[in-house]
């Protein structure tokens, strides 16, 4: 067998044992591994690369090497999933960068980081002002999290007292101008749906390059030609406008007439869609 062949053949084979080796070891980000993980993916793809260009010569010793090392990972990792202890030693602790608003010196100087890239990561979290911050930890990934000070944090609805709607997953229903029909499908809709609401926008579907339907019903498209203006759906506001103009309505209907059985079912109709438009608010104006 010439030697080129054989490469080919070996790099072949490689390349799909490699993929199904890395997808049996299980299924990571490269930003969240820790460095034991990356240091083995790191030496699992060296020696498929030494065993594809035989350097390597032993095929049969290459493969042993190669299973070594992702028995040895994956055995790894099932006794962190057990132990708290092996997890600890194989991936290391979070570390505490700020604590009650204090940077620990200590603490930056074992993880070897400085002082400037602290002021990096906290600037990647939208925090300017070290003042702000309640709590920071570096994880084992090497992300830093972040714990703002309580009058520091956005204000939320549930701070006001709020309630609002759960927000369901939005479906992208168009994608590069093609009509995708599953997604519509999950939201009970369907094709002719579709077309009536890009109709109403005044669109055509090939301008169309991203679609998207919210859990309330809305279409939001995305353009490719961006200087066409498309109006954003406002069903909810209208409905509650609608609803509020119905209530002011009535009440001016019962300042108006001077028949007290009238007077008397206006105001209280009125009462009545108050206290609906006042349920339906979360809904309609979140």
């Amino acid at each position: 067998m010439r030697e080129w062949t054989e490469i080919l053949l070996r790099s072949g084979g490689l390349f799909f044992l490699a993929l199904f080796l890395i997808r049996v070891m299980g299924r990571r980000q490269p930003s969240r591994m820790s460095p034991f993980t990356f240091v083995n993916y790191i030496v699992i793809a060296m020696i498929s690369a030494l065993i594809s260009i035989k350097i390597i010569r032993d095929l049969a010793l290459g493969l042993i090497a190669l299973g070594v090392w992702v028995f040895l990972s994956i055995a790894l990792d099932y006794l962190a999933l057990k132990s708290k202890w092996v997890h600890d030693l194989i991936n290391g602790k979070a570390t505490i960068l700020m604590k009650d608003g204090k940077v620990m010196e200590e603490n930056l100087l074992q993880v070897r980081y400085t002082g400037e890239e602290l002021l990096r990561d906290l600037r990647s979290k939208n925090v300017f002002n070290m003042a702000d911050v309640e709590f920071a930890v570096m994880e084992t990934t090497g992300d830093i999290n972040v714990f703002l000070k309580s009058e520091k944090k956005p204000v939320t609805p549930h701070d006001l007292g709020k309630q609002v709607s759960p927000q369901p997953e939005p479906q992208t229903v168009i994608l590069d101008g093609n009509i995708l029909n599953e997604p519509l499908s999950n939201l009970g809709l369907n094709r002719d749906w579709l077309k009536v609401q890009l109709d109403n926008l005044g669109v055509s579907q090939d301008n169309v390059f991203i679609g998207q339907v919210d859990g309330s019903g809305e279409l939001y498209v995305d353009l490719y030609d961006d200087a066409i203006q498309v109006p954003q759906p406002k069903v909810k506001e209208l409905l509650y406008a609608n609803l509020e103009k119905c209530q002011v309505d009535l009440t001016s209907f019962a300042l108006d007439t001077k028949n007290g059985e009238a007077k008397y079912i206006y105001l209280n109709n009125a009462q009545k869609l108050k206290q609906v438009t006042k349920k339906l608010e979360p809904y309609l104006l979140r």
